[in-house]
């Protein structure tokens, strides 16, 4: 979000006691980072249209999503397709400029997660519906507009393999860029009626809500934990749960329906997060995408560090975990390495990854009203994937 500073430096004027990580930076579970191909550039997505593994293949296996049915995989590619195109086209501005600004981050790719989620959504109403991929470009467009703004408040050079629009040009241009982009999807929502307005404010709001508290840090007497959680809810889970409203909900699927895939979305947004939190400390660089322990390094308290550093075990690992974590920022070599070999055999770790499969099986219960087909077993699916990548 934007934060009005307009240059950087001014944020170092400011530290807050407790500092929550910026979403923008995790790329380990595919809900920022990632690239989609183009139709005639995939491989293995559509062609053979053979059943995919449990582990998921081709454009989604790095979010383990599972199709078992190849129409319903045709569906929802044709329909992202769509969105593709319309992206383009709805950040084009008569100022070249603007457009080539625009356009930076949407040509560098991504997951499309927040798309998936609408298409996936509308499989339970009408996916045909022409209001069903305009829906899923505002939730995308929005979702854009939030990376140019972190990327300031980051102060981040590069995003999705290139460099970030505030290290090409400027801060002052990234957060117009953004400021521009949040503008688009609130045209295109207008398009769509008065609640998708009202909900797509809600959720903006949401997120600025989840921003400011991640920026100012718990307040006294607030738990460090419970206040980290609620950042994720905010900041990430409240898109991805109106983009699954929105596919239900333009796609004429029941109230009950909707409902239920909104409690989803915001669920199973929450549960992925959190899993790169634990993939940060446990998995190897391939596996998660960036050098393991970098939140360590930079002194971010992710949800496994914020669970040794309440934790009272009074054995000697633990109590040198706590010692390690509380001097902040772990730039020197050997103690990140110390400290990284203590979280990887910690209960803080055992205790973080019980917290993901809970998230993750709530989700899966969120489901229950959905009736049973491909699509609901395609959701189910990333729940298995969330609970499985970190165990």
């Amino acid at each position: 979000m934007t934060d009005g500073r307009g240059v950087g430096g001014v944020r170092d004027a400011y530290r807050p006691p407790v500092r929550i990580p910026r979403r923008g930076r995790s790329n380990g579970c595919g809900m920022v980072e990632g690239v989609v191909k183009p139709a005639g550039e995939r491989s293995g997505a559509t062609g053979s249209g053979g059943r995919r593994s449990r582990a998921g293949t081709g454009q989604f296996g790095a979010l383990g999503l599972y199709f078992a049915d190849p129409s319903l995989e045709s569906s929802v590619l044709g329909m992202l397709d769509a969105v593709e195109v319309e992206l383009r086209a709805s950040v084009a501005s008569a100022d070249p400029f603007v457009t080539e600004a625009a356009r930076h981050l949407v040509e560098a790719g991504g997951k499309r997660f927040r798309p998936l989620l609408v298409a996936l959504g509308a499989q339970f109403g009408d996916p045909g519906d022409a209001q069903v991929v305009p829906a899923a470009v505002v939730m995308e467009l929005t979702h854009l507009a939030t990376l140019y703004h972190d990327d300031v408040m980051d102060e981040a050079a590069v995003r999705r393999g290139a460099p970030s629009a505030n290290s090409r040009w400027t801060n002052s241009v990234a957060i117009l860029v953004g400021d521009y982009l949040f503008a688009r999807a609130a045209d295109i929502s207008a398009e769509l009626g008065t609640e998708a307005v009202r909900l797509q404010a809600r959720t903006f709001a949401r997120l600025v809500h989840g921003q400011i508290a991640e920026t100012v840090g718990p307040r006294a007497g607030e738990d460090p934990v419970d206040h980290y959680l609620q950042v994720i809810a905010e900041k990430t889970g409240s898109l991805i749960a109106t983009s699954a409203r929105f596919g239900g909900m333009f796609s004429g699927a029941a109230p009950a329906h909707t409902e239920a895939l909104a409690g989803y979305g915001e669920t199973i947004g929450v549960a992925f997060q959190l899993s790169d939190d634990l993939l940060d400390i446990a998995s190897e660089s391939v596996q998660s995408g960036k050098t393991p322990g970098t939140d360590l390094r930079e002194g971010v308290p992710t949800l496994p560090v914020l669970y040794a550093l309440a934790a009272d075990d009074a054995d000697a690992a633990s109590v040198r975990l706590r010692e390690i974590l509380a001097t902040g920022p772990l730039v020197d070599d050997d103690l990140h390495a110390e400290a990284l070999g203590l979280l990887r055999e910690s209960p803080a770790l055992k205790r973080a990854r019980e917290t993901v499969r809970s998230y993750a099986e709530d989700a899966r219960a969120r489901l229950a009203p959905l009736p049973e087909g491909p699509a609901r077993r395609a959701l189910e699916s990333l729940c298995d994937f969330v609970a499985d990548r970190t165990s």
